[in-house]
């Protein structure tokens, strides 16, 4: 089947990422979110992004009026009823998820392969709300979706060999390098490896190793890193490190690199997320 038509559940920062990136790629795009102001809110970090390119001669003026007319913003499920492909990226929370495939299954064709951008979540039971689990799996982009490279792609217990083949190359279609994720094991490759690297990192902070400032030089520089855990936690979300975190503790063996930091829960009582909410490691 020729894939014309992409679905994107989601108008965050991930979800209008991912649009752009698909509409860039030159498929028509319908970007969904619960409220008007959130798909607004998508369209107009779209707008933004592309602005700078033109600004900085990456693109015409024409070509970005071109990707803009390719996505369609909406708040009506039903408007997905008709697309080839879907790209699920709602906020990470398994039960929301779940619910999220069950209306799909229920709305796109069954021959339409769904997939989520889950960052740590288990592809098998947020499949198993759906009655095609062999046409749904894991197609995880990198924040910002439109910059970074990788995409993993992640097999469900059910997950055909079709479907991740299909979904390896839509990624490659998308400009993106694809690594499979043969398991779907909790955190996939790169979060099971970076979040350990975060919770030491505010650790160190927690018992006066040393300020988040020099940590966050010292991995730049000595690992060769282009962004400190700090800085890092800040981009993608302070809250997003901490669901993660918690669902690791939760899924694997018991051990301190997966329990959650106080000082981590403390910022996210404080309601310090990062860049979105204009403070968090940093201020903005």
């Amino acid at each position: 089947m020729e894939i014309k038509k992409i679905g994107v559940l989601g108008a965050g920062s991930m979800g209008n990422g991912i649009a752009q990136v698909a509409s860039q790629a030159g498929y028509s795009v319908v970007m969904r979110d619960i409220e008007d102001r959130f798909v607004e809110n998508g369209l107009k970090a779209i707008d933004k992004f592309l602005a700078k390119s033109v600004e900085k001669g990456k693109m015409t003026e024409d070509q970005k009026k071109g990707i803009l007319s390719r996505i369609k913003g909406t708040t009506r499920m039903e408007d997905l009823k008709d697309v080839d492909f879907v790209i699920e990226a709602v906020f990470e929370d398994l039960e929301l998820k779940r619910n999220v495939f069950k209306a799909l299954d229920e709305i796109a064709r069954p021959d339409v392969i769904l997939t989520t951008n889950t960052s740590s979540m288990s592809v098998t039971e947020i499949a198993m709300a759906t009655r095609r689990p062999e046409k749904v799996a894991g197609m995880h982009f990198f924040n910002p979706a439109p910059l970074m490279k990788l995409v993993e792609v992640i097999r469900g217990y059910h997950t055909s060999d079709e479907t991740v083949q299909v979904v390896m190359e839509m990624s490659r279609k998308m400009g993106k390098e694809p690594v499979e994720v043969k398991k779907d094991t909790p955190g996939f490759i790169v979060n099971r490896l970076m979040i350990p690297h975060l919770v030491e990192a505010i650790r160190m902070l927690e018992e006066g190793v040393a300020s988040k400032e020099d940590i966050d030089k010292a991995v730049k520089l000595g690992l060769n890193y282009p962004m400190g855990p700090f800085e890092l936690m800040d981009l993608t979300g302070i809250d997003i490190a901490h669901h993660v975190t918690e669902y690791l503790y939760k899924e694997l063996p018991k051990e301190s690199k997966w329990s959650v930091p106080p000082l981590l829960r403390s910022m996210i009582r404080a309601g310090k997320l990062g860049r979105k909410t204009k403070g968090g490691w940093y201020q903005y």
